[in-house]
């Protein structure tokens, strides 16, 4: 991020880094620790804390916040189960925006086509849009994050683990923060509930 583009990323690169995680913290957990979150969410926290880290001495060569979290999702009930993760918006770079519905500081992360769910799972993608206007005021924005709509046709349990729904993902060079994530629940006489 903050180095010359036109170097390779190779082991040159990352022999001066060092990264101290003594055993038994969060980063470095041991059993019986909880970590089933610390792939995905963990990781995204430790992105920010970095960048944040590296603004400081060189905010010109590096992004804002991204979304920040994986907003996991997980539906299912005795007959199927289903997980995915919902992108976000990369923050604002140097001399441009930040790119809209992606995954930023973790990625590799499938994108189901909307045909299939519908095939093989028992729930309709009722949208799957651009949040609009959640990247953050500025010269260069973030980039919009997603909203996604399912509406299920049986009775199923819905887990949901996410970040950035209190504090929003922060801006550089004067560029407002992003929009907090959020997660709602739309029942089916019309009444909604915003989750916590």
């Amino acid at each position: 991020v903050a180095t010359d583009p036109t170097i390779p990323a190779n082991g040159g690169c990352y022999r001066p880094v060092h990264l101290a995680a003594p055993t038994g913290t969060l980063v470095n957990a041991v059993p019986p620790a909880a970590v089933a979150a610390g792939n995905v969410e963990t990781s995204q926290r430790i992105a920010d804390v970095v960048l944040g880290a590296l603004a400081q001495a060189a905010p010109d060569r590096v992004p804002a916040a991204g979304q920040g979290t994986m907003n996991n999702v997980l539906i299912g009930n005795d007959d199927f189960a289903y997980y995915e993760t919902v992108a976000g918006g990369q923050g604002g770079r140097p001399g441009r925006p930040g790119q809209s519905g992606i995954h930023t500081g973790m990625t590799n992360t499938k994108n189901t086509p909307i045909e299939s769910l519908e095939t093989h799972y028992p729930f309709r993608v009722r949208a799957y849009r651009l949040r609009r206007g959640s990247g953050g005021a500025g010269r260069y924005p973030g980039g919009e994050g997603i909203e996604r709509e399912l509406e299920f046709g049986v009775a199923a349990t819905v887990s949901l683990m996410g970040e950035r729904r209190v504090v929003p993902p922060w801006g550089l060079a004067g560029g407002q923060p992003g929009a907090c994530g959020e997660d709602w629940l739309i029942r089916t006489d019309g009444s909604t509930e915003r989750l916590p």
